[in-house]
């Protein structure tokens, strides 16, 4: 707990195991972590496949602590990943079409059938879960930033029918996404609690937020009325981009080449790489 995490290599992987009884087979999750920002974001392809998409959920980190990042970061991933599973959704129409179908019914489930805002939302293909990371650096950033981040992305959540949850390295932070994901993983009862006051960590369960609630993004009339915009997605991306001007992509793009990293030394192999580079 004490040490410094290492940055994730590409695609890494790992598992967790829970029993639910005595006696009983443990059910196993499976986890892939995407590592390098967007620079890798082709990899995508490898752990979502056709015979587990069923019980597939996505879990986007986005780094509260940058937000000139933040939409560039969470529009190119979502984007690859939903074009991916389209992909996968249309084969399987073809081939199974009662998983397909059970899938698509299994996008609204999460809103009750009398939602007002069933009209206005774009659900995700399968769960999606948007974690806002280092809250307590977040924490100390001016109420009004704050706001707008906050405010920006509980649209988003909603509008991707996503659970939205804000952690740091508290530990009553780290419980409360560790049930969220125990939750996916597990099938764990959901948490009911909702965190709504922008003043304290976000913490909304899909499904539970409303266009409402959220109210309109946070610009000027005059502002609104300047901005073209052919979606309320795209306009919350103008609102949110002008008080966070996105950085350029090749800012973003991971420069540190893991073959001169120490840890993965292979004597080999970096006598070959020498000669060949020589």
């Amino acid at each position: 707990r004490e040490e410094s995490p290492k940055p994730t290599l590409a695609l890494e992987y790992t598992f967790g195991r829970r029993a639910r009884r005595h006696n009983t087979p443990k059910d196993v999750a499976h986890f892939w972590e995407l590592g390098g920002g967007t620079s890798l974001v082709e990899l995508i392809r490898i752990p979502i496949t056709s015979h587990n998409l069923r019980s597939f959920a996505v879990v986007l980190v986005l780094d509260l602590s940058k937000p000139n990042e933040l939409w560039t970061t969470m529009e190119s991933l979502l984007q690859v990943t939903r074009n991916h599973v389209n992909k996968i959704l249309t084969k399987l129409e073809k081939t199974n079409p009662e998983v397909a179908a059970e899938i698509k019914q299994r996008m609204w489930n999460h809103l009750q059938r009398d939602h007002p805002d069933c009209a206005l939302v774009d659900p995700f293909p399968i769960p999606l879960v948007i974690i806002g990371s280092k809250y307590d650096i977040f924490h100390e950033f001016d109420s009004e930033m704050r706001k707008i981040i906050s405010k920006t992305l509980r649209f988003v959540s909603h509008y991707y029918g996503a659970s939205l949850v804000f952690t740091s390295k508290s530990e009553a932070l780290l419980l409360k996404a560790r049930a969220l994901i125990n939750h996916l993983a597990f099938g764990y009862d959901k948490s009911k609690s909702v965190s709504v006051d922008p003043s304290k960590p976000l913490f909304i369960p899909a499904g539970l937020d409303s266009m409402s609630q959220i109210g309109p993004p946070p610009a000027s009339d005059s502002d609104l009325g300047k901005m073209r915009a052919n979606t309320p997605l795209e306009l919350w991306k103008k609102v949110f981009e002008k008080t966070f001007p996105p950085k350029s992509f090749c800012d973003l793009q991971d420069t540190k080449d893991p073959a001169q990293d120490s840890q993965y030394a292979e004597y080999e192999v970096d006598v070959m790489r020498a000669q060949k580079n020589q």
